[in-house]
């Protein structure tokens, strides 16, 4: 893992009024998004349909299309084709992509389900959970509008390793954005490559994408995954600080920091945990997400 010091750069808007960084260059750090298993729940024996379709939070549109799918028993591929179709109500800025707005929840799967039917059921619920008066009033504080929130939980969702981080990730996000630093979240450059990894190399934060938060800035043209409410909590209240690190250092222990120094020996503490043996498999596991910026 390599670091350096973040460039000097300023701030426009774009024609969409999504905040745009102009900088001169990037910086290099590591993390990961755990892909959850796809979870049915049956009313009974093994033979039974499945009863319910759980989406957890965090999950990425490929991810959600293909649990319907499954859970449907559908052939691959059947609901991402159905999107023409299904006619969903985003908003205008999604330009068609619902990523974002399959919100995670327990669905109900009756014997006229569809993947129409269920993707819009998602996409309705994501519409009520995000546009509740305090969750607008919050991106008009922050002077954002609710599809940008959503991006922002979206980053939070994958970058938190715990839900007590999210105000902290969010306030990182949204500090860097203010000081005309590149956000750098390999969430999103794991999001361009479709893969979830703790390792991001030099080559990767390179990669010709939107979605490169090295290279690109400001925030990624679309979520990266659909958050939870906790997540778009925290993105439109962020914590109070001046942080513009973080690392999980290890489960449980995440630090977050504005002085780039201390940043680089919680980052070689962290690279030193990673070398360890883990007891058990489970404790190798990462969680959610362990992050450095």
């Amino acid at each position: 893992m390599q670091m350096n010091t973040p460039p000097r750069s300023t701030i426009r808007l774009t024609r969409r009024g999504r905040a745009a960084l102009i900088a001169t260059g990037a910086v290099v750090a590591a993390t990961a998004v755990a892909v959850p298993l796809l979870s049915v729940q049956s009313g009974g024996g093994a033979a039974e349909h499945p009863t319910s379709l759980v989406i957890p939070e965090g999950w990425r549109s490929g991810q959600v299309y293909a649990a319907v799918d499954k859970a449907l028993a559908l052939p691959a591929g059947s609901t991402k084709k159905s999107l023409a179709k299904a006619k969903l109500k985003l908003p205008a800025d999604a330009e068609g992509n619902p990523e974002g707005y399959l919100f995670p929840a327990t669905y109900p799967l009756r014997e006229k389900s569809t993947p129409e039917s269920l993707l819009s059921f998602m996409v309705e619920t994501a519409h009520k959970k995000f546009n509740g008066g305090h969750v607008t009033a919050g991106a008009q504080r922050n002077a954002m509008n609710v599809y940008q929130a959503v991006t922002i939980a979206s980053i939070v969702q994958a970058e938190a390793a715990a839900e007590k981080d999210m105000g902290r990730v969010a306030r990182v996000v949204f500090n860097r954005l203010e000081r005309g630093m590149p956000l750098q979240m390999d969430s999103t450059i794991n999001y361009a490559l479709n893969r979830s990894t703790l390792d991001t190399t030099a080559d990767d934060t390179k990669i010709d994408s939107p979605y490169n938060s090295y290279r690109r800035m400001g925030l990624p043209p679309t979520p990266i995954a659909n958050p939870g409410e906790a997540a778009m909590r925290a993105a439109v209240n962020p914590m109070s600080g001046d942080w513009l690190y973080f690392v999980t250092v290890k489960p449980g222990d995440t630090r977050f920091t504005a002085n780039y120094q201390e940043h680089l020996r919680n980052v070689a503490e962290f690279n030193q945990n990673r070398k360890k043996p883990s007891p058990t498999a489970e404790a190798s596991t990462p969680p959610p997400s362990q992050a450095a910026r």
